[in-house]
């Protein structure tokens, strides 16, 4: 019952802040001129039976608190608009480029986590050990490089060489699930690779330090002292007291994961919704960018309840209740 009202109380508050994006958004784009507002909506598509038909469609000569409503009454029903430049639902365009945005986020955020947790937790109990002094390296090269660079070296000194070779595992371009879960995973693997290398040399400083940090308390000696094995002491103990701070970084990460993405997207050619919003910001696809916005929010409020519930199990001193 206590994490039950936990989640309540967490959805609740998520759905505020998805009504005071939602409310914003509104305001910023749609309190003004009518005239304006319909142009906009209609992008490129602008001509003058289009506007006229987005003025008509949307109501724009209402009053501001009458359209308001009906934006909300959409929002409410997952109606996102209507795209005139593409002639197509915003819904539509969203649930074509939702999979391969999806999967490269899924991938890449496991991916770090347990390249980062390994390496960081293995650097911690081997401290000034050679593979600490190497992933120490390792963590440095990682910070440094952009991510379109360590995308665009794994095509030069991966892809490119094996599909010369004849191996054609690792492709680029977007394949689904459906296609078989192997030929899904080798379309992505690079993708996966490139959005988790930054991140996961940044865990691994991290989890290294804050892992240092409990292993040197009181209370780590008194379970050693306790007859208790080296093993249980770190896993059972040090491990998930230093998770805590890593898991609150991960609620700020996930919260900027779509702008990394965009980049991924761009250079691997996966055509999701990070080339959506690109596309709709170079053609002034207005209905495109709101629902977007929408969308990350929601992004946003999902991984960031879930990262509060597992911080919450991970600390005692947190309250659930």
């Amino acid at each position: 019952m206590a994490i039950a009202r936990f989640l309540i109380r967490r959805v609740l508050t998520g759905i505020v802040v998805l009504w005071l994006v939602a409310t914003a958004a509104f305001f910023l784009f749609f309190a003004r001129p009518v005239n304006t507002v319909a142009h906009q909506l209609a992008g490129r598509a602008a001509t003058p039976q289009v506007i006229a038909t987005v003025i008509r469609n949307l109501g724009l000569n209402q009053p501001i608190l009458v359209q308001y409503w009906h934006f909300l009454d959409n929002l409410l029903h997952f109606n996102l608009g209507y795209s005139y430049y593409t002639q197509q639902s915003v819904n539509t365009m969203l649930k074509q480029d939702l999979p391969p945005t999806a999967s490269v986020v899924v991938g890449g955020v496991i991916l770090w986590l347990i390249a980062g947790l390994a390496v960081g937790i293995i650097s911690a109990t081997r401290a000034r050990s050679l593979f600490d002094r190497f992933s120490a390296v390792a963590v440095l090269i990682g910070i440094s490089l952009p991510t379109f660079v360590i995308g665009e070296l794994l095509l030069l000194i991966v892809f490119v060489p094996l599909n010369q070779h004849g191996f054609h595992w690792i492709q680029d371009q977007y394949a689904g699930p459906s296609t078989g879960i192997g030929n899904w995973i080798g379309h992505l693997i690079l993708p996966w690779i490139t959005l988790a290398a930054v991140q996961a040399a940044i865990y691994t400083r991290l989890t290294r330090g804050q892992l240092l940090d409990v292993l040197g308390e009181d209370y780590m000696r008194m379970a050693r002292a306790k007859g208790l094995s080296e093993r249980r002491v770190i896993f059972r103990h040090g491990v998930r007291a230093a998770l805590t701070p890593v898991v609150s970084q991960l609620g700020v990460d996930v919260g900027q994961l779509l702008g990394g993405v965009i980049v991924v997207e761009s250079v691997f050619g996966l055509n999701g919704l990070g080339q959506v919003s690109v596309q709709a910001i170079d053609t002034d696809n207005l209905p495109v960018i709101i629902g977007f916005v929408v969308l990350a929010a929601a992004f946003v409020v999902v991984a960031n309840i879930i990262v509060d519930l597992t911080y919450a199990l991970l600390d005692p001193r947190v309250r659930i209740a």
